[in-house]
């Protein structure tokens, strides 16, 4: 096993949903209680139960009865992991309702179980990343909150896509979609809550900024995508297409959404030139 394949492996295990998320949850719990730092043990205890121990915990149980490996690889046998997760965040939204927490962690978990149910739609048909949507999804709610602050956790998404591809898990266009998916969802069914329900969840970014970002983070690995799914490496023709992104970007968007452009697009590069040529972005930046 070469030193790439093992840096994949490490980072596909520790991005794996149940794990990323605590780390990621800690920032959304804190944040969510600076004004009453009294509140954030119970958001987190109910945040780290929901989101990570019980679905990990049940999930790991049933695969090691069926015989599955920890990533659960065959597509055919993923709804059922998915299933338990959907009703773990739903569970979880329930409690948090019940208890009357806050709104945004409570509408998030809403939010994780409509997402996880609709990538067991998806699943049964095509085997998108759970990896990458699972990252995308609290990265976007903490750039709801912390706006340019919480895109620093989106460096990894091009990590991440490298990771699943390389160790064979998905396709280019399954670990890049995930994460469109993720971003554009969570983002998009949060605010739709917070207009339908009338919210309270004061000090976020508005929605057009936040889908600035969202812009700016998928734009280089989408491109990348797509270069790789018809088969054109011309890395003239790449960087012409990202100096008209750097443009746009510098035309309708705020700086702050420029510079995170820039840094995704750096660390997408970066990525490939890493990879090497064993790797389909390589060719197109080289």
């Amino acid at each position: 096993m070469n030193s790439k394949f093992r840096l994949a492996k490490t980072v596909s295990t520790f991005t794996n949903p149940p794990i990323i998320c605590i780390p990621l949850f800690i920032i959304i719990c804190l944040t969510l209680s600076i004004n009453n730092l009294w509140q954030f043990p119970l958001l987190e205890f109910i945040s780290i139960i929901f989101a990570s121990i019980l679905p990990m915990a049940i999930i790991l149980y049933w695969a090691e009865r069926s015989g599955n490996d920890k990533d659960i690889s065959k597509r055919q046998d993923r709804p059922i992991p998915l299933i338990i997760g959907t009703v773990s965040y739903f569970i979880g939204f329930l409690i948090s309702r019940f208890l009357g927490l806050n709104d945004f962690l409570t509408f998030l978990f809403l939010c994780y179980a409509i997402n996880t149910f609709i990538v067991m739609l998806i699943t049964t048909k095509w085997k998108i990343s759970i990896h990458t949507t699972g990252l995308a999804g609290p990265v976007c709610a903490l750039i709801i909150l912390l706006g340019p602050i919480g895109t620093l956790f989106a460096f990894l998404y091009p990590i991440l896509i490298w990771s699943r591809v390389t160790l064979r898990k998905h396709t280019m266009s399954q670990a890049i979609g995930g994460g469109i998916y993720g971003f554009i969802f969570t983002a998009a069914e949060m605010f739709l809550f917070i207009f339908l329900f009338n919210l309270n969840v004061p000090n976020i970014y508005p929605f057009v900024h936040v889908f600035g970002f969202i812009l700016a983070i998928i734009f280089t690995p989408a491109v990348l995508g797509i270069f790789v799914y018809v088969n054109y490496n011309n890395p003239l023709i790449f960087y012409l297409v990202e100096i008209i992104g750097f443009c746009f970007f510098m035309a309708i968007t705020p700086i702050d959404v420029v510079i995170i452009y820039c840094l995704i697009s750096m660390v997408s590069i970066l990525v490939g030139y890493y990879a090497g040529e064993k790797f389909s972005w390589y060719k197109i930046i080289c």
